[in-house]
């Protein structure tokens, strides 16, 4: 399993981005789907999640600004970001944690910048 994030970038405060990713592989049907940030020397924390089920979950500074969708056809999570601030500039991370194996596969990140 492979996955490939993009849509970082560069943005200004109030701004948006949307974040994709895009999974190889055959277990994403049947995977939990989330996306993390991370800073320089902090833990990588959870920002949404979106089960095999469509659940879904957010971090309590994203919510009600950031979107998370999946399309299992294309094998693609979205997190679609509105109303950005400084505060959320950081590496940010796409995750699918198979419910067969419990295993969690992680993509390559994409920094996010938002200026203030």
């Amino acid at each position: 399993v492979q996955l490939q994030a993009s849509g970082g970038g560069l943005v200004q405060a109030g701004g948006s981005l949307r974040l994709s990713c895009v999974a190889s592989g055959s277990i994403f049907d049947n995977a939990d789907a989330s996306w993390y940030r991370q800073l320089p020397g902090k833990q990588r924390d959870l920002v949404a999640l979106i089960t095999r089920y469509g659940v879904i979950d957010y971090a309590s500074p994203v919510r009600g600004r950031f979107t998370i969708s999946r399309d299992n056809a294309k094998k693609t999570v979205i997190l679609q970001m509105n109303s950005l601030k400084p505060e959320d500039t950081a590496t940010y991370f796409c995750a699918l944690r198979s419910t067969a194996s419990g295993r969690t596969y992680w993509g390559q990140g994409t920094l996010v910048t938002v200026s203030s």
